[in-house]
């Protein structure tokens, strides 16, 4: 399959041989509903990435220690949605099938959709913890059934009833919610203090781990398609991701960082650094 890499995320220079973490670039924001451009987080990661130190103080672990190997870009037709979310499980099922832990950067939220996927054949029993500003639990959106809105909704459809637990959620439709109280999934709104709870349900299970980093407030992070005003700190990001550290997590991703949104770069910078925490979880 081919795919493009001009840059390295720091500290992944492993061989895919060698390698227990597969990191790939699915670049794509193809249905975005309001700012598109997070197909450009994946090249702008890697190189902001030499900004920051393989080494996690949050963690006291460094990328040095582990088998990280970069891939590169998966590489889309941009105006073909169902090629692209093909190209991404295919590559995801051959990670997989390798023994190794799939760690995507998106692109908008819907390239999620086809890595779990690829994980769910492994991993039956696989849970979802979701990190978002969003529910991304409707049907629909304005009549296309695959979109970066219903992505989580898309996931139930084959995983069912107590296998999604979302953090930080403080925006959707009103049905959305209702449908979430109604036991479908454990939904936590504004902020993590339900984390706890949701782990104890979790325990051993394998996890996947999807973060929408519109989950921080936008005076933390503005480089995004749909900020959302009342989200999490930085910091709150770090003691989840330490919660959720020695749990059987299986296969994650990053998304919706849409760089030309914040020309200071600091969101770009607070994306390297969270995607940093997440390969040192893996």
């Amino acid at each position: 399959m081919e795919l493009f890499n001009q840059y390295l995320f720091i500290g992944c220079e492993a061989s895919l041989e060698e390698s227990d973490i597969v990191l790939f670039g699915a670049p794509y924001d193809g249905t975005s509903s309001f700012r598109p451009g997070s197909r450009f987080a994946s090249s702008r990661i890697r190189i902001d990435s030499y900004g920051i130190e393989t080494y996690s103080p949050y963690l006291d672990r460094d990328l040095e220690d582990k088998k990280i190997h970069d891939a590169g870009d998966l590489s889309f037709a941009f105006g073909n949605r169902d090629l692209v979310l093909n190209t991404i499980k295919e590559y995801s099922q051959e990670i997989v099938q390798q023994g190794k832990k799939p760690l995507m950067i998106g692109g908008e939220h819907l390239v999620t959709l086809p890595t779990v996927e690829a994980i769910h054949e492994k991993y039956p029993d696989v849970v979802i913890v979701h990190l978002d500003a969003h529910t991304d639990l409707r049907n629909d959106y304005m009549g296309e059934k695959y979109s970066h809105a219903t992505v989580i909704k898309n996931c139930w459809d084959f995983l069912g009833d107590g296998r999604i637990f979302q953090f930080g959620i403080r925006s959707g439709l009103k049905e959305e919610f209702q449908w979430a109280d109604e036991g479908h999934t454990f939904l936590n709104k504004f902020g993590y203090d339900r984390l706890n709870e949701a782990l104890e349900i979790i325990k051993d299970k394998p996890i996947y781990l999807t973060i929408d980093l519109d989950v921080l407030d936008p005076s933390i992070f503005p480089g995004t398609g749909t900020p959302e005003p009342g989200g999490i700190t930085f910091k709150d990001l770090m003691e989840i991701l330490k919660k959720l550290s020695n749990l059987n997590i299986v296969g994650a991703d990053v998304v919706e960082l849409a760089p030309d949104y914040d020309p200071t770069g600091v969101s770009t910078a607070v994306a390297s650094k969270v995607l940093r925490e997440v390969m040192l979880i893996l």
